[in-house]
């Protein structure tokens, strides 16, 4: 790439400058990435170069983690989030957005964040990375989707109790949904006729309007005007026989109703190499599937598989893209 990957800090109380670190001692000029925070947060003993220029990261990935420098105003105690942080943890996502958006950078990478400290500490009013992004980025609708190597996941509703999920369902709202999943499976990974298998939101799909009628009502009508304008879809499916080895081949990324039909395969397949990913923003962003990990912060054992997967990905598909252009 001519650019390096751009990795925003996260919380420093949490274990993502564990991960990162670890990251790079993986990965090192294999797959150069630029850190953005404070070295101070980096763990004791990891070999850092601050660089003011990214392009400079390509070189200095070779021996030193590269580090764009992002002053906070406390130092981190681990397991222990701080709100003194919050505008700093704020200011290295916009400046891993800038540098994305700028084509200082080719894709960005988030660690996990903290949104209470940062509600506390800077009245954040997001609910999360994903809605801050599409804010930052002027994107009007984003898509959540989980990626590892033998699944894709994409949940139509995310972080609402279960009792809204078929009121917040819409007709409009889940054809933006499969739109952006078929585009970004074309044009961020590489498939040129995506194939997407699309979950019911009832037990057995609605087993033909017995256990629930949203199948008969309006999705499968939804599905059917789709398919008439191109879309390869299969669905509305019954979610309990969506996820077993056989079933995956016949599709490229699943659509979900809610959040754990969704999360709970994914997680179960392969628990640790999950990737998040955010479509629809008008840059690649990936983060790994996991949180802050507050009980293992400082400890030395966080496992960076995810962030690893997370910086493969998006690697992948910053290439597919400049492959596009």
């Amino acid at each position: 790439m001519t650019a390096p990957l751009a990795v925003s800090c996260g919380d420093p109380s949490g274990i993502g400058p564990e991960i990162a670190a670890k990251a790079w001692a993986s990965l090192g000029a294999a797959l150069p990435f630029l850190w953005i925070g404070d070295p101070r947060h980096l763990p004791i003993g990891t070999p850092f170069q601050i660089v003011e220029d990214p392009a400079l990261a390509l070189a200095v990935a070779v021996e030193a983690l590269p580090v764009l420098a992002q002053p906070f105003a406390a130092m981190a105690e681990p397991g222990h989030p701080d709100p003194a942080n919050a505008q700093g943890v704020i200011a290295a996502i916009t400046r891993g957005v800038d540098l994305v958006q700028d084509g200082a950078a080719s894709a960005l990478v988030t660690a996990p964040i903290h949104k209470k400290a940062l509600a506390d500490g800077a009245d954040f009013a997001f609910p999360g990375h994903t809605e801050f992004l599409a804010h930052l980025a002027g994107a009007d609708q984003v898509v959540m989707m989980l990626a590892c190597e033998a699944l894709r996941v994409v949940p139509a509703t995310i972080h609402i109790p279960l009792a809204e999920v078929p009121a917040a369902l819409t007709t409009d709202g889940l054809a933006a949904t499969i739109r952006i999943t078929r585009d970004a499976l074309r044009d961020r990974f590489g498939i040129p006729a995506p194939r997407i298998a699309v979950a019911g939101l009832n037990p057995h799909a609605g087993e033909g309007g017995r256990i629930g009628t949203e199948e008969m009502d309006w999705i499968a009508p939804l599905l059917d005007r789709l398919r008439t304008d191109g879309f390869d879809l299969s669905g509305p499916l019954s979610a309990d026989t969506m996820f077993h080895d056989r079933a995956r081949a016949g599709y490229d990324a699943a659509i979900c109703m809610y959040h754990d039909q969704a999360l709970i395969p994914i997680k179960t397949i392969d628990f640790a190499g999950g990737v998040n990913v955010t479509l629809g923003l008008p840059f690649i962003r990936t983060s790994p599937d996991h949180g802050t990990a507050y009980d293992i912060a400082g400890k030395g054992v966080a496992d960076p598989t995810s962030m690893i997967a997370a910086l493969r990905l998006a690697d992948r598909m910053a290439r597919q893209a400049e492959a596009g252009e």
